[in-house]
């Protein structure tokens, strides 16, 4: 058996999601036909090479990294399980990724969006984005007995990394998933399914998903994805002074580095943050303003009374000066 395939099983067998399989055969089957030599005669000048040739096709950094990153968890089963006979030379990523903020809606273009969206399935599958923070691949996969609607709660199974988590649904998410199954008439057990054609009543894919959002976001002039939602929803939880673990949670993410990308977004929560510290730094200051004329003033008044102990009287040397005058 072909190194590839039996690569291809080894995801599978490690329970892999089918999408992230697809990934990383398109990309190492893509690398195997590039090369030029055999594969335990890669080196770090063929990996460069390749680099090279990704950029040469205006690949993003961030897409060019998770090839590298592919490539060298193949080439690391080749060594480990296949017993081939060479150094990865894929040992180090150098290649520099910006630093993008997470791209959130505005509140107003929230309310521009959801305007349009007046198909009841595709209101429930947004607002589930909106309100739970799910991933598109995660609301694709959702079944009617995920959602607990007395507990307001909806258990989301193998998420991104095959984790399972239970996020927690808002009224208006869970009055748009009430109105939708009222009119759902399909069998099975996929919440969110085809409505029209020759597959109607099949579970609605990932692709079918984004082609709506990208419907509605040109009607409505917002640039909006699937993603954005997702974003969208974590900054205004964060806006909202909601602890960053808890959004960790919800979010699904495995390490809080990656929520805390959002603080750099939550404006309003920087604002208020800057502003209330600001009072306290002005009230400091005016109190060591006060306390500055508080000494003057005392300054003033001891040496008025020393020259009164000495016979003098201020106030009449100055008079007598300006009549000099």
């Amino acid at each position: 058996m072909a190194p590839i395939d039996s690569f291809r099983r080894s995801l599978k067998r490690k329970n892999y999601s089918s999408q992230t399989v697809k990934t990383y055969m398109h990309i190492v089957t893509h690398f195997i036909q590039w090369l030029t030599v055999p594969l335990a005669s890669v080196t770090h000048d063929a990996v460069g090479a390749y680099v090279d040739d990704l950029q040469r096709r205006h690949l993003a950094p961030k897409t060019i990294t998770n090839y590298l990153q592919t490539v060298r968890l193949f080439l690391d089963y080749c060594i480990n399980e296949e017993g081939i006979v060479m150094n990865n030379p894929v040992t180090k990523i150098a290649i520099r990724l910006p630093k993008l903020l997470p791209r959130h809606l505005k509140d107003d273009q929230v309310t521009s969006l959801l305007a349009v969206i007046t198909k009841v399935r595709d209101r429930a599958m947004f607002m589930v984005m909106l309100r739970c923070g799910l991933r598109v691949e995660e609301v694709a996969r959702l079944t009617t007995d995920a959602v607990e609607y007395q507990r307001r709660q909806l258990f989301v199974a193998k998420g991104k990394g095959a984790k399972d988590r239970m996020v927690y649904v808002s009224d208006d998410a869970c009055a748009a998933l009430v109105t939708y199954l009222e009119k759902r008439s399909s069998k099975t057990r996929s919440l969110f399914v085809v409505e029209k054609g020759p597959l109607k009543g099949q579970p609605i894919s990932v692709r079918g998903i984004q082609k709506r959002i990208e419907y509605y976001a040109r009607k409505s002039g917002v640039a909006a994805s699937c993603h954005s939602l997702r974003h969208t929803m974590a900054t205004q939880l964060l806006n909202a002074d909601a602890p960053l673990s808890s959004i960790q949670d919800l979010l699904g993410h495995s390490h809080i580095t990656t929520t805390q990308r959002y603080c750099r977004v939550a404006n309003l929560k920087v604002q208020r943050d800057y502003h209330l510290a600001m009072e306290v730094v002005m009230q400091r200051m005016q109190a060591l303003e006060d306390d500055e004329d508080l000494r003057d003033h005392r300054r003033a008044r001891s040496t008025r009374v020393l020259s009164i102990s000495k016979g003098r009287n201020p106030e009449k040397e100055v008079l007598h000066e300006k009549q000099k005058e």
